[in-house]
């Protein structure tokens, strides 16, 4: 039996939910809904908000301008996930929307771009980062949206760190070529993953991470990944040893 309904359509709403209430849809949505699946008055769907776990709702008597979705029941309560917050230097188009999605799936809870030497793309639209993280988990059944903050450099990430939780740091040059082994005395609790530009981080970024006492200095292994591969490839190893995996 499959752990979800992946039968049903999903739809992410940014409204409380409860048996009974009434949610009106935004336009983008009831194109979709009417217009493009073509559902009709009593179709159901399963509807989340981030919050309030998973419920079944209906369409009520639905135009080509306006849907009503009447939340009957909950198919799913509200689930966590591990505390992980993913920092990466922003990409461009495609591969970042690739990377957020993947991150999404990979269940982190908070989106952290960092603006590095080598940032390519310096300009970031939040906007487009929290659609994709949307449609990652109105596809995949997650229950839990990640957050998407504002960029910040990488100097005011390293100062405004909190030291309780560790900062894991994917660096070609680390001395523990296997991560698993490098993560393998990490307390539990709270972490973070740092993934660097396409180009790498400057020498002088690297000492500068290197030197904080909260940061786990990883290898990703022998090959040199992309950053939206590296992505998959540290949430992975991270989910496996100290996220939900194990």
């Amino acid at each position: 039996m499959a752990i979800h309904d992946f039968a049903s359509q999903r739809v992410f709403v940014d409204a409380p939910l409860s048996a009974g209430v009434g949610i009106a849809c935004s336009p983008e949505q009831v194109n979709y809904l009417v217009n493009v699946l073509r559902m009709s008055t009593g179709a159901a769907l399963l509807v989340f908000n981030g919050r309030d776990g998973e419920w079944r709702a209906v369409l009520e008597p639905v135009s080509k301008k306006s849907v009503v979705l009447r939340v009957e029941a909950q198919t799913r309560a509200q689930s966590d996930g591990p505390d992980v917050d993913y920092l990466f230097a922003p990409l461009k188009h495609a591969r970042l929307d690739y990377m957020v999605q993947k991150a999404t799936e990979m269940g982190v809870k908070r989106l952290r771009p960092v603006i590095t030497r080598r940032t390519i793309a310096e300009r970031v639209n939040l906007d487009r980062m929290r659609a994709n993280v949307i449609e990652a988990a109105e596809q995949c059944g997650i229950l839990r949206v990640p957050e998407v903050a504002e960029p910040q450099k990488l100097g005011a990430v390293l100062e405004g760190w909190d030291a309780a939780r560790t900062l894991i740091f994917c660096d070609e040059g680390a001395d523990i070529l296997n991560p698993v082994e490098g993560l393998r005395d990490v307390p539990p609790g709270p972490v973070g993953v740092l993934i660097g530009p396409e180009g790498g981080f400057a020498e002088e970024e690297r000492k500068l991470i290197r030197g904080r006492p909260f940061v786990r200095t990883i290898s990703l292994g022998p090959r040199i990944l992309r950053a939206d591969t590296a992505a998959v490839a540290a949430l992975a190893v991270v989910n496996a040893t100290l996220g939900d995996w194990h």
